[in-house]
């Protein structure tokens, strides 16, 4: 039997269920995400547990963004060829297992080395949460599975700091690490017995295109991640974001000519899948570096504790679980499109908000509006944007396609903390609350304005379409299990 036969065949699905297809990926993506931020609020008690300079600590972050950014398509493109349940299951289990080895390292090099190693469980495990996820809902409900999805990814993008900083409080900064492995332990067998077993293409790995894209986003994230430390004009800096650049358009001139490329640049022809993949880069963009300043202007500028600081945010981070099922279900009924516009639209304006009322002494309540709102911008793109993504393309080709994603997000990311501390540095400084708050606004205002932006680039995407029941897949579409084309975002034919 053929790896696309068995794909689809009902063998290799009756094992799955969607609920428990929704729980697993949800839990595994959760993970993923948290460690992302988490680690953040607990820098100052891992520095005087285990010593280190500024630059240790700052790659105790980075070590994890790094090796998780440049290898989301590798891992994704593992799937396709090897099977991803099988490839999920070795992801987590070299995420658990190296969360532990972080939880227990004795020192600040034996802790950079487990983040790492935790970066590359990640990067084959999260692009396939959504792939596997899409194999065990039928067409017409993935709209609220994506939204549930969703809302546990977005929640855990955005708690990290809550999260960490609670946990190094009341507890130890360990379990921040710790955390991760009984869940871990829990859905390995789960995965094993729930999940079906699914394929993409079957061609061979893409050794060339995969050395190309690693080798390009390793070089333009340490240029970012380094670059606010070091200095943009550091030689290390600028050798990885010209050298990076290089590569990634070696890497695009490669997959427009090569037989079986790991990124199908034809992909990018379809006005769906760019237009949801520019918004995400710009989004990420924009809410990361927010976030990275908001949770220090709150403690270092508002004087909250850690927890108190997680706790206020809670309005703009907990709101995706509240509201991330719904836009879901709008998604199925009306199109992705105008959700998640509307969401980042409605993001960009809770960050202006809070630009324009940020003071050294400003109350909580005149911030409360703009978290509200941010927070349901968030919640409204998240769901509708992992709909997009994965009606845009093949059913053979989401795992990739959700690895691309994932990629560019993690870009955006690493982007947006460089830029806006960048600016930040350049308008205010850590000297008095008022510096901070100086150099806080102008940063926010380019947040909101590159959400915008965002925004701009969703209402790009062409409007939905219906259905086609017996329907043929498109060149950008994959044909449901039902037999019928699902409700696409429309390529660009």
């Amino acid at each position: 039997m053929s790896q696309e036969t068995a794909q689809q065949s009902p063998r290799t699905t009756s094992r799955g269920g969607a609920v428990w297809a929704l729980v697993i990926t949800g839990v595994a993506g959760f993970m993923a995400a948290l460690d992302n931020l988490v680690v953040t609020t607990a820098l100052p008690s891992i520095r005087e547990d285990l010593g280190g300079g500024l630059g240790d600590l700052e790659w105790t972050v980075s070590a994890y963004t790094l090796t998780f950014a440049v290898l989301l398509m590798f891992g994704a493109a593992l799937g396709d060829r090897f099977g991803r349940r099988r490839m999920f299951l070795v992801g987590l289990t070299v995420f658990t297992g190296a969360s532990a080895a972080a939880a227990m390292a004795p020192g600040i090099d034996s802790l950079i080395a487990a983040r790492a190693v935790q970066g590359v469980g990640a990067a084959i495990m999260m692009p396939l949460t959504l792939t596997l996820l899409t194999a065990a809902v039928p067409a017409a409900k993935r709209g609220m599975a994506y939204g549930i999805w969703g809302a546990v990814n977005g929640l855990a993008v955005a708690s990290g700091p809550l999260i960490g900083g609670s946990l190094t409080e009341h507890v130890s900064w360990h379990w921040i690490f710790w955390l991760n492995v009984p869940l871990g332990l829990a859905l390995l067998p789960l995965a094993r017995l729930r999940l079906a077993e699914s394929y993409g293409t079957g061609a061979p790995l893409d050794i060339p295109g995969t050395l190309l894209a690693s080798g390009g986003l390793f070089g333009i994230v340490y240029g970012l991640v380094r670059g606010p430390a070091d200095g943009w004009t550091s030689p290390l800096v600028l050798t990885g974001l010209f050298a990076g650049s290089a590569l990634l358009v070696a890497f695009v001139l490669y997959g427009m000519r090569a037989a079986n490329p790991m990124l199908p640049m034809r992909l990018f022809r379809s006005r769906a899948f760019a237009g949801i993949n520019a918004a995400s880069l710009l989004m990420f963009l924009g809410m990361f570096g927010s976030i990275f300043l908001l949770s220090q202007y709150m403690q270092g500028v508002l004087g909250y504790s850690p927890t108190e600081a997680g706790l206020r945010m809670l309005p703009w981070t907990g709101m995706p679980m509240l509201v991330a099922p719904i836009a879901g279900i709008l998604s199925d009924r009306i199109g992705g499109r105008p959700v998640v516009a509307t969401g980042l639209f409605l993001q960009a304006a809770g960050l202006a908000w809070m630009a324009a009322v940020a003071t050294v002494d400003a109350s909580y309540t005149v911030q409360l509006p703009g978290l509200i709102v941010s927070g349901i911008g968030m919640a409204l793109y998240f769901a509708p944007a992992a709909n997009l993504v994965m009606s845009s393309v093949r059913a053979q080709e989401q795992g990739i396609a959700s690895g691309a994603n994932n990629a560019l997000r993690e870009v955006g990311g690493a982007l947006g903390i460089a830029v806006m501390s960048s600016i930040f540095s350049a308008q205010g400084g850590y000297e008095s609350g008022q510096a901070f708050v100086d150099g806080l606004r102008p940063a926010l205002v380019t947040g909101a304005a590159v959400v915008a932006l965002a925004g701009v680039a969703a209402l790009l995407i062409p409007a939905a379409r219906r259905a086609v029941p017996g329907g043929t897949a498109g060149e950008t579409g994959a044909k449901s299990d039902a037999g019928a084309v699902p409700v696409l975002e429309g390529a660009d034919r």
